[in-house]
């Protein structure tokens, strides 16, 4: 028998109130989630062009081309045309970009601390396990046959 909310809603109002606190902390900074998401996939180095940029974050090209021009405006980053493939762009972080990229890490870093100083270690573990399970379940599907 089930007690309380649908685990799925609950998940699901969790993590909006979770990813707004997170907003508002990178915001504070003068960041936002879309901004501290491609700063954070420039710093690895992996990802040079545009394409590789949207794949690892997760969003359509249009949408990254959109975030990227008002970095670049911002002074963030730049990105220039292949000269042997003028359709790929490289994109490059500025020390503006860097710099940006530090700061919103203190943040992310401030706002996870937050979140764990409320829980013991053995919590901690087993919410990262539970989540991590649950993330897989959904990748799986839902459904009689599920």
């Amino acid at each position: 028998m089930r007690e309380g909310k649908p685990i799925g809603l609950l998940l699901v109002q969790t993590a909006k109130a979770v990813s707004r606190a997170f907003e508002d902390e990178l915001a504070a900074r003068g960041g936002s989630r879309p901004v501290w998401l491609i700063l954070l996939a420039l710093m690895d180095g992996a990802h040079r062009t545009q394409a590789d940029l949207a794949a690892a974050i997760g969003v359509r090209g249009p949408t990254l081309t959109h975030h990227l021009g008002g970095m670049e405006r911002d002074g963030l980053l730049t990105r220039k045309r292949l000269p042997e493939n003028r359709r790929v762009q490289v994109v490059a972080l500025t020390a503006k970009g860097r710099a940006t990229f530090h700061k919103l890490r203190q943040g992310a870093m401030s706002f996870d601390r937050d979140l764990d100083r409320r829980f013991t270690r053995a919590e901690m573990v087993t919410l990262r396990d539970l989540l991590g399970r649950f993330g897989a379940s959904a990748t799986v599907g839902f459904g009689p046959d599920s």
